[in-house]
């Protein structure tokens, strides 16, 4: 895929910093020393742990180098790094660890969730949102787009690009047992938008970019005008003329014992 562009995706910062700040809330830590924002995006999440934790040493990190400019530019005293989630390793054990909206691009979520959870010191917290919006009709045409003959050779694999949530249940089954204990809890959000045109471009920031990115130009312009007009009738006017986006979430907070 081609890079993230931090401008699309902060179009709508509002929406998407809400529930960083409703994650945050729930992290029972006073004064951590060492805290990383993984997958911090261009620094939205990273500015909320700023002002909740002022003497912590803060690192922020993400695998796009756009992401990241953007991150450094808005926050210059904060420590950024590139770095595969998937295979990141602190140079000492942190106090906590955030993952607002990261993980579900990160696959094997059966040994990487408890790996995440390992690398924190005693006393710790892991914290994690995902988007759960599999199945909600904005992605659901994704797919099923991808599946039909115009685009079909170009995006066999563009739906693999996202790893398959375990539930609820299933987070809590791989910390349980090393957990003091586990805070999980499931949010929709019913974002009001102005058109079904803002709610493609939200998604053109996040979920439609393995969909659009490996399309040549003429066939991504086709895409996104079918796609568009799939939006427009799944997401039909209120009563005020805009659109009602729900965008369901999932959390999950992990305490280490001391």
């Amino acid at each position: 895929m081609a890079d993230w562009n931090p401008a699309l995706y902060r179009r709508y910062e509002d929406q998407r910093t809400r529930p960083a700040h409703e994650l945050l809330a729930r992290v029972p830590l006073i004064s951590p020393a060492r805290v990383v924002d993984l997958g911090c995006g261009p620094g939205n999440s990273t500015e909320l742990l700023r002002q909740r934790f002022p003497d912590a040493e803060l690192l922020g990190v993400d695998n796009s180098e756009a992401m990241l400019a953007s991150a450094r530019k808005r926050l210059p005293q904060v420590a950024f790094v590139h770095g595969d989630i998937a295979a990141w390793v602190p140079a000492r054990p942190p106090d906590l660890i955030y993952a607002n909206a990261a993980l579900q691009w990160v696959p094997a979520h059966e040994t990487l969730v408890p790996r995440l959870f390992d690398l924190l010191a005693p006393g710790g917290v892991l914290a994690i949102q995902m988007p759960d919006n599999q199945q909600e009709p904005t992605h659901r045409l994704m797919r099923e787009l991808a599946g039909e003959p115009a685009w079909r050779e170009y995006l066999a694999d563009a739906a693999r690009a996202r790893a398959e949530l375990l539930g609820a249940a299933g987070y809590y089954d791989l910390l349980a047992r090393q957990a003091a204990s586990v805070d999980l809890w499931h949010t929709t959000y019913h974002h009001v938008m102005d058109s079904a045109h803002a709610i493609v471009e939200w998604v053109q920031g996040t979920g439609l970019r393995p969909f659009v990115d490996p399309l040549p130009p003429a066939l991504a312009a086709s895409y996104l005008a079918e796609y568009g007009a799939r939006i427009a009738a799944a997401y039909p006017p209120r009563a005020d003329g805009r659109r009602l986006l729900a965008y369901p979430r999932l959390f999950i907070v992990a305490c280490k014992s001391k």
